[in-house]
């Protein structure tokens, strides 16, 4: 083979960066799907279906399936193949709270095992700049995003600072779902009239929680996590009782509203 013909050293590791990248392209549209409801709850989800739809080959479709599965979206059918997840009321709430104790052990954990003073002074700013727009006395454009952007940011570090990968693992999974994770329910906040007190409560719990970290006080700090997720509870409750603020709940066509009696 002439020299100009030869294979790349490096082509297998592009070949290996191609088929990654035709995965997570086809893991974020069937999750896209599934989230705006294009995909119904209990529908099977056919992967040829899916290849014809997304416009890629099978091989990332049936990995794409297989992570969504793992996240929890989809569910793996006896017969073989995946449908789409239904939740129930109770369910959305079961994973909030995981979350608040998932959450609550990494404060503790971050407080018992002491935290280095550069990790906690960049928690420290994140806070500082959560302030500046908690604080601020008219909502400009784009606040309330830069609150879930930088309120995402900061429960990261938060897990950062406990230091386990076990823990960061179940997070991460529990979080998959659309409305479990920190920021999920931050956009209610926009349409509200208490809006501007439950940032500041939960602004207040960051701070908190931050100082018992440094102090090395876990039980205190693992409390204040728990209580934070309350304020999600408080959230979605809200929601279930008016259409309007439940559209806005990620993953809301997912959601199987109980029958009123």
């Amino acid at each position: 083979m002439p020299p100009s013909e030869a294979p790349s050293p490096d082509a297998p590791e592009r070949i290996g960066d191609r088929a990654a990248s035709q995965t997570v392209r086809a893991q974020l549209a069937l999750r896209d799907l599934v989230l705006a409801g294009a995909l119904k709850p209990g529908e099977r989800v056919s992967e040829l279906q899916m290849v014809e739809r997304i416009g890629v080959s099978r091989t990332p479709v049936r990995m794409a399936l297989v992570r969504l599965e793992e996240e929890g979206l989809l569910e793996a059918l006896p017969s073989g193949g995946f449908a789409v997840r239904a939740f129930t009321e109770r369910e959305v709430f079961e994973a909030i709270e995981i979350r608040g104790t998932l959450e609550g052990l990494a404060a503790r954990l971050a407080a018992e095992r002491g935290a280095g003073r550069q990790d906690l002074d960049a928690a420290g700013e994140c806070l500082d700049a959560l302030d500046a727009v908690v604080r601020r006395d008219t909502r400009a454009a784009g606040d309330i995003a830069r609150y879930g952007a930088l309120n995402a940011r900061f429960h990261g570090l938060l897990l950062h600072l406990a230091g386990s990968q076990a823990l960061a693992r179940q997070l991460e999974r529990v979080a998959a779902l659309p409305f479990a994770s920190p920021s999920a329910l931050v956009l209610l906040q926009e349409s509200t009239p208490e809006a501007r007190h439950i940032l500041a409560v939960a602004q207040d719990q960051h701070r908190c929680a931050l100082d018992a970290i440094a102090r090395r006080e876990g039980a205190r700090a693992e409390a204040i996590m728990r209580e934070h997720a309350r304020l999600a509870h408080r959230n979605l409750e809200r929601a279930f009782a008016s259409q309007a603020l439940l559209d806005m709940v990620p993953g809301a066509a997912l959601i199987r509203r109980r029958t009123a009696r």
